[in-house]
């Protein structure tokens, strides 16, 4: 027989505007409580390792990637959350979260970072990095959101990167116009040539 889903005082789960299913405050949260623990099944690095791989091979182009589930405990082993007792795997990432996640003696919590309202959303930044971050748009609605799911400590590298994107695609984009005003100048003169033969050979 399974486990119940984790439960606590502070948290309702319903359906999310940001994606899914999202964690709501039941009630008011004071800032730096334990919200909910992030439970799930202790496994080594190396196994960590595999089913990281093995969930993102299998979800590639999808906004989960699965390795969103596992956390880090220590240096041996970490938490993969991805198991039906978990609730707080619901919750959902946002760039500008009112929880993070901590470890204390070997469990992972998420502590709320300031005050929260009562039916608030909870939420925390997933802290992906950036390879294929271009797979993780974010939806969070955050008036700082950076349009993908990744660390804050990335924004700076992932704003010059799609900078360099911009840049890259607005010159395809001048290269293109350019080709065909001249693909249109060439017709022009295409056809004012033909016309000309027409009058001459109808004189």
């Amino acid at each position: 027989m399974g486990r119940e889903p984790t439960i606590s005082k502070y948290i309702e789960v319903r359906e999310s505007e940001i994606h899914g299913t999202g964690v709501f405050a039941g009630t008011k949260v004071p800032k730096g409580k334990k919200v909910i623990e992030y439970v799930g099944e202790k496994i080594t690095k190396k196994e960590s390792a595999r089913r990281s791989i093995a969930l993102i091979e299998k979800n590639q182009g999808s906004q989960t990637d699965g390795a969103v589930y596992i956390f880090e405990v220590n240096k041996r082993h970490d938490i993969d959350g991805n198991i039906p007792e978990n609730t707080a795997r619901f919750i959902n990432h946002s760039c500008d979260p009112n929880c993070e996640p901590d470890v204390i003696k070997n469990r992972v919590w998420l502590i709320s970072t300031r005050k929260i309202k009562k039916g608030e959303e909870l939420s925390y930044n997933y802290g992906f990095d950036l390879d294929d971050f271009e797979q993780h748009e974010c939806r969070c609605g955050a008036k700082k959101c950076v349009g993908y799911i990744t660390a804050e400590d990335n924004w700076p590298k992932l704003k010059k990167r799609l900078a360099k994107k911009i840049k890259k695609a607005k010159k395809a984009k001048e290269k293109a116009a350019k080709k065909t005003a001249k693909a249109k100048k060439g017709t022009k003169k295409e056809g004012r040539e033909i016309a000309a033969l027409g009058q001459a050979l109808g004189r």
